[in-house]
């Protein structure tokens, strides 16, 4: 039967270390994912519910974008995903009675771990302003509430209405549609924060800010450069396909400041040889220092320019712009110089040289480790002139794969959650609906928190998310959502940013994707898109976890009724079925005509993309372009070292399932920093000693993580690693990628602090409480 949630917030600042492990998944991964949801739902609601994770018939995974296969396993799901269904399918519940058992106050000096862990929210709740706890309220005053407060702003653009990546394609547009009716286009959204350097680069270069790789173009690639990227943990079903292609011939060169178990081996618990054995994955491994990256790929494009017959000069000559500016750049790279930004060695550069020149189909996958640097945009530019200079986009087995790391948030942005929509955009939903929509742009995540902070913005709403922990500059942040007006949150668990209220507050509860949806129209499924550009159907099967929750497709539709009385829109006919949805979708966004039809296939369809497809570059252009930014890196001051924020693998973003890091060794603790011993030694500080994080930026502001345990571990020389949300204070809200705007959080210059008294001394009770 399921287990009760912990009483007590357990200990995060001592924990047990050992020696990271060099193989992911196998037998620990089944045990630990079969612990978990049985400790969530119970034996017999476990076996009901995983059995229908990414299948045809099934629900979406609410955890990452990761793509299915067209034949799919019985058990088509991942450690990690096990964990994201489990804490939403959890029996656990929070109440009306639990919110006046704990005031604000109380709730804001918990955990992440712990606000998660107490189950499912049951009911709307209101926060009165000077009031000290939550209270439930109707669903009719929830919404007389939010046009209230609406009603009294200066204009539409003082709201702010961010979308989470778990939101389904037809609240997404619903959402945005209620939006810019109202009169914005402040749509924030977690893109912001992830892959926003990704599709500004790939727009810029390729004509379309996605991946162009499908799944089965992994199995005939020759090579595959997984750059900043850790699978075994973010994206755990990655490594079946990497397995897959390894077994096809294919070679893989990991790029990573950090080793990571999954890349090294990976042992497939869906056959009876991975489970014993399991399989070597990487060919290379490029140890490369934090920041490097462009500096790597700027090396390897000299040398392929320097050797006879690398370059596909038709390719060049046929599609793509720009091409004798950059080889002049690239042919002026300072080899000592350049190198030196890498942390590699010639000797390195000249292997993964060899590898490339011998691949005729070549895949660069990569993640948060390239998208959150100051430099992120033209790291990725450099990547896409990589992969021009050897035609490799719009090659069967080649091309760009961003890795997106929420389910549905490239679903998102395609429905129209983006605070810059293209004007072609805009002019159809203008002909659809017959308003005019905003044209001036509005505020992203860090703008957003700009204007909360200085007063422009009054009304903060979310659809989803955990905005407060997964922002920058915590103590910035905070601040500024304590200064709105009015903060709403429409969720299905505690979390954060529930307990980081402007004056007035609302938790809106929704239904999760494991639940069954039946409105008027009788039962409904929703749509996602993967990080491939495939869009399917998901529907959940379980009863809701209350009589008391609406859709998020209801929640909007309602809301846009209540504020907009005057709307022509039929938000009465949306909110019946979810169809009518579809149906204007189809005649909005561009590939998804005919919508409801090819939806209803089993596995759904896949979106056009012009330069997988036809090798058509839809830039300004006409063409693929390359460029020729200067390579840049960080730089770090004596004495310091370079700070990488990143996930645990008892977490998923910013939602906490446990204490552990298994792969690393981290057991029962989160307050801790991956040091070099080499580098720990020159610092004076010892493994187990304890130290503050102190971040050093440009404005001069001390910004201090206290209590975190040192743990020497084999990270790059002058690199450290520590988990978010726990560092995100020491993120300048300031500190962003040029052009994309998103927060520079895996490099960030810090000094450690000796603490002499040790630990916090808080947090003092047992995780088993």
């Amino acid at each position: 039967m399921a287990t009760k949630p912990p009483k007590g917030d357990p200990v995060q600042d001592a924990p047990r270390t050992g020696e990271p492990k060099h193989a992911a998944a196998g037998l620990p991964a089944v045990g630990h994912s079969l612990k978990i949801a049985q400790q969530q739902m119970g034996v017999r609601r476990t076996a009901l519910t995983l059995l229908r994770v990414n299948q045809k018939d099934g629900f979406d995974c609410p955890g990452c974008a990761w793509p299915e296969p067209e034949h799919r396993h019985m058990a088509e799901f991942c450690e990690n995903g096990a964990k994201a269904v489990a804490e939403e399918a959890t029996l656990r519940r929070v109440t009306p009675e639990f919110f006046a058992a704990h005031p604000v106050a109380d709730l804001a000096g918990r955990s992440g771990y712990w606000l998660g862990q107490q189950g499912r929210l049951t009911h709307p709740m209101y926060l009165p302003e000077g009031a000290d706890r939550y209270e439930p309220v109707t669903w009719e005053r929830a919404f007389d509430i939010v046009a209230e407060e609406i009603a009294a702003l200066g204009s539409p653009d003082e709201a702010v209405f961010y979308t989470s990546g778990r939101t389904s394609n037809e609240a997404a547009f619903l959402y945005q549609l209620f939006a810019r009716e109202l009169g914005t286009n402040n749509l924030p959204d977690c893109s912001n924060m992830c892959h926003e350097s990704s599709g500004s680069a790939l727009s810029e270069t390729i004509g379309i800010g996605k991946g162009s790789v499908l799944l089965e173009d992994l199995y005939r690639a020759d090579l595959i450069i997984v750059a900043g990227q850790n699978p075994g943990t973010n994206h755990p079903r990655m490594l079946s396909a990497l397995e897959k292609a390894k077994a096809a011939g294919a070679r893989i060169i990991s790029v990573n400041p950090l080793p990571e178990a999954g890349l090294e081996r990976f042992k497939n618990p869906q056959t009876p040889q991975g489970m014993l054995k399991g399989a070597a994955l990487t060919d290379l491994f490029l140890q490369i220092r934090i920041g490097g990256d462009q500096a790597l790929f700027r090396l390897l494009n000299k040398v392929i320019l320097e050797t006879e017959g690398a370059v596909d000069e038709e390719f060049v000559r046929e599609h793509t712009h720009g091409y004798e500016e950059f080889a002049d750049a690239a042919a002026k790279a300072d080899w000592d110089e350049t190198l030196a930004a890498t942390g590699l060695t010639r000797p390195e550069i000249e292997r993964a040289l060899e590898m490339v020149l011998a691949s005729k189909r070549t895949i660069v996958c990569w993640a948060m480790g390239l998208t959150q640097h100051k430099h992120s945009v033209p790291t990725i530019r450099e990547v896409v002139n990589f992969l021009l200079l050897r035609g490799n986009i719009g090659r069967p087995g080649a091309g760009v794969c961003p890795v997106r790391g929420h389910s549905n948030v490239q679903g998102d942005r395609t429905m129209g959650i983006f605070e810059r929509p293209a004007p072609a955009f805009l002019d159809a939903l203008e002909r659809e609906f017959g308003f005019a929509p905003p044209r001036e742009h509005g505020f992203d995540v860090v703008r957003a928190i700009r204007a909360l902070r200085d007063g422009e913005a009054k009304v903060f709403f979310a659809m989803g998310g955990n905005f407060v922990s997964a922002s920058p500059d915590t103590e910035v942040t905070e601040a500024a959502m304590r200064r709105a007006r009015l903060t709403v949150h429409v969720s299905t668990k505690l979390n954060r940013s529930h307990v980081v209220t402007g004056a007035r507050a609302l938790i809106l509860p929704t239904l999760g994707r494991t639940e069954r949806d039946v409105q008027g129209g009788g039962e409904q499924f929703v749509t996602v898109e993967d990080s491939m550009g495939m869009v399917h159907a998901s529907r959940g099967r379980l009863a809701p976890a209350s009589p008391h929750l609406l859709s998020e497709p209801a929640i909007v539709a309602r809301l846009a009724r209540r504020v907009l009385p005057d709307s022509t829109v039929p938000w009465a006919e949306f909110e019946r079925d979810y169809a009518a949805i579809r149906d204007r979708i189809a005649r909005v966004v561009p590939g998804f005509q005919d919508f409801n039809a090819r939806v209803a296939r089993p596995g759904g369809f896949t979106l056009p993309h012009a330069p997988r497809d036809e090798r058509r570059f839809p830039t300004a252009t006409g063409k693929a372009n390359f460029t020729a930014a200067p390579v840049e890196h960080p730089e770090l001051p004596e004495g310091r070292l370079l700070l990488q924020t990143l996930r645990s693998h008892d977490q998923y973003n910013t939602t906490i399932y446990g204490l552990d890091d298994r792969y690393r060794g981290i057991t029962d603790g989160r307050r801790v920093v991956l040091v070099h011993p080499e580098d720990a030694r020159e610092l004076g500080v010892s493994d187990g000693s304890y130290v503050d994080l102190v971040g050093e930026w440009s404005d001069g502001v001390e910004r201090r993580a206290p209590g975190f345990r040192v743990v020497h571990y084999p990270t790059a020389r002058g690199c450290a690693a520590s988990y978010y949300p726990e560092t995100n204070v020491l993120v300048p809200l300031d500190a962003t990628a040029d052009t994309s705007n998103t927060p520079a959080s895996k490099s960030v210059v810090v000094r450690l602090e000796a603490r002499p008294e040790g630990r916090l001394g808080r947090l003092e009770q047992s995780a088993t409480d």
